[in-house]
């Protein structure tokens, strides 16, 4: 297991970037890589509440899960206003080498910009690669700032 972080910055603030990481509709729109779709399952965005997602690839890649897709759940192991998430999840696979929770924290800092998001995976199977990973989330969070800013534009 491996862990990762990756910040990105987003000219909102945030409050309005909060919003878009516990709001259903939002994720679904901003946390996917740009060769997939997300479909929110199930959303109880409070600590201790469940989620369950989705990611389809658009092409012929396979996922994790079945077919083209990668299916995640968990739950909120903690949620503080305009600041952090934090997410404990899990594939949903019967391969043993994508087993095991991961935590995925997202904190939110004041910056000149706006607001900075650190997004950190600890926990990560070694079965995943670092590199699409990294790539994912780097696309996630580009996403998640165009979406953001995009809202606060009005």
């Amino acid at each position: 297991m491996y862990s990762q972080t990756a910040t990105q910055v987003v000219r909102a603030p945030r409050a309005a970037v909060y919003s878009a990481l516990v709001d259903a509709d939002a994720v679904a729109r901003w946390r996917v890589p740009d060769d997939m779709t997300a479909e929110v399952l199930e959303w109880e965005a409070r600590p201790g509440g469940r989620f369950r997602v989705s990611l389809t690839y658009v092409g012929e890649q396979l996922g994790k899960t079945e077919g083209g897709t990668d299916t995640y759940s968990g739950r909120f192991a903690d949620l503080v206003a305009d600041a952090q998430v934090v997410e404990v999840l899990e594939f949903e696979s019967a391969d043993p080498a994508l087993a095991g929770e991961m935590t995925m924290t997202t904190t939110l800092r004041d910056v000149d910009a706006g607001t900075e998001v650190e997004l950190r995976h600890d926990g990560i199977p070694d079965a995943v690669r670092a590199e699409d990973n990294a790539a994912g989330t780097r696309m996630a969070l580009a996403n998640l700032a165009a979406y953001v800013e995009a809202r606060a534009a009005g």
